[in-house]
């Protein structure tokens, strides 16, 4: 154990810290886990089977939607949904560039292009007047992402799909158990999909889920998504190639149990946001987590701390990197995707998303997980502190 005075001015006020490191995602499994999976271990099938089935039709009545297929990630889920619409070369999509990395690369993975458009200041989130801007005679389709937990604006984001004539896909990734107006997120775009790795509440290892309402979609998507080796003599099923993109019994068997304790998962991370609030307060002028008037339930994917306008791009990462010093880990949320080299080479450039720059500049992602103590939260947030007064700006957090 260590001790660490966090007082400014040493008074002798102190925490004691285990000397382990402090992940920034630790997944919330017991023995109820650990036996579905030994289940699955002495079964004579560990690839896609009756438990990867089972979880499809557990997580599309989770969620009251008519279909739900399995896929090893989101990522390959986003490329299935716009596979199966014929998206692909010559085509654009109008996605966010805050976000990580995977959603764009699934466009641009299919010859797609990524077209991006920025966001809200608040909510984070891609709003239905700035995707307009983007809309082309070559706009295939709008992907917007619930930005750490948060909801879009899907009423407005569904009226603009409706008048351009594209299917609305709403990334989930990131805000499993969320609700808008009441309603869970992932009910909203004609296709939706999550991701199951973590830091996800809810993880399998690695994973994902596509749901939708829509027969004909789902019958497409279940086509590219894998061949079954009954079906090899199908000349309906084989003339679409597949990309045999299948989750395992193993991992399904996880996500199953994860998906009958999510309510419980999610409750202890709401414990962990509060406690993380109450220390949060020790810097001057805080400003509460935003939730929109829309946002019925909110649970956070990661925890995210907004630094004040005085920190820039460099003094957040020297902030990040102070934390690891003390062995906890944190990360910047997230690098503009524009900017990363792949898009900066396609013509996009600082300045063209000024909000998306603004935020993610400085946006700081810290541990967030069911097993931290107040004690390590505590430790997390003085650090953060003392980090912010070493790289000389002043007060933390506006």
């Amino acid at each position: 154990m260590t001790e660490y005075d966090y007082s400014d001015e040493g008074e002798g006020q102190y925490i004691e810290i285990p000397d382990e490191p402090i992940p920034l995602s630790d997944p919330d499994l017991t023995a109820e886990e650990l036996k579905a999976v030994e289940s699955v271990l002495r079964s004579p099938f560990l690839g896609a089977g009756p438990v990867v089935d089972e979880f499809e039709k557990a997580f599309a009545a989770y969620l009251g939607r008519r279909y739900a297929i399995a896929v090893p990630s989101g990522t390959l889920g986003l490329m299935l949904i716009l596979t199966a619409q014929g998206i692909g070369p010559g085509d654009e999509v109008i996605a966010p560039a805050y976000s990580f990395r995977e959603c764009a690369q699934a466009i641009a993975a299919l010859g797609a292009t990524p077209v991006f458009a920025d966001i809200d200041y608040w909510s984070g989130c891609v709003t239905a007047k700035k995707a307009e801007l983007k809309l082309t005679d070559k706009t295939r389709a709008i992907v917007a992402l619930n930005v750490n937990g948060h909801p879009a604006d899907w009423t407005a984001l569904r009226e603009l799909a409706d008048k351009a004539g594209a299917p609305l896909i709403e990334d989930c990734s990131e805000s499993i158990g969320s609700r808008y107006k009441g309603e869970l997120v992932g009910t909203f775009g004609d296709a939706s999909f999550f991701d199951f790795s973590q830091p996800s509440p809810l993880t399998c290892g690695e994973g994902g889920m596509i749901v939708t309402d829509n027969v004909n979609l789902a019958m497409a998507i279940r086509r590219r998504r894998s061949h079954a080796v009954e079906e090899r003599g199908s000349v309906a099923v084989t003339s679409a190639p597949a990309f045999q993109a299948k989750m395992s019994d193993i991992s399904a068997a996880l996500g199953l149990v994860q998906l009958s304790r999510l309510d419980e998962i999610l409750a202890k991370r709401r414990e962990t946001e509060t406690t993380y609030a109450g220390f949060v307060q020790s810097f001057e002028g805080i400003k509460p987590p935003y939730i929109g008037p829309d946002v019925t339930d909110l649970h956070w994917f990661v925890y995210v701390v907004h630094l004040g306008t005085r920190f820039d791009r460099k003094s957040r990462d020297s902030i990040v990197e102070d934390l690891a010093l003390e062995q906890i880990e944190a990360a910047p949320y997230s690098a503009p995707l524009h900017l990363q080299r792949h898009y900066f080479e396609r013509g996009w450039r600082r300045g063209d998303l000024l909000v998306t720059e603004k935020v993610a500049d400085r946006a700081v992602a810290l541990p967030f997980h069911s097993h931290l103590s107040a004690e390590q939260i505590e430790f997390i947030v003085a650090t953060m502190k003392d980090a912010s007064v070493t790289v000389g700006a002043g007060a933390a957090i506006y």
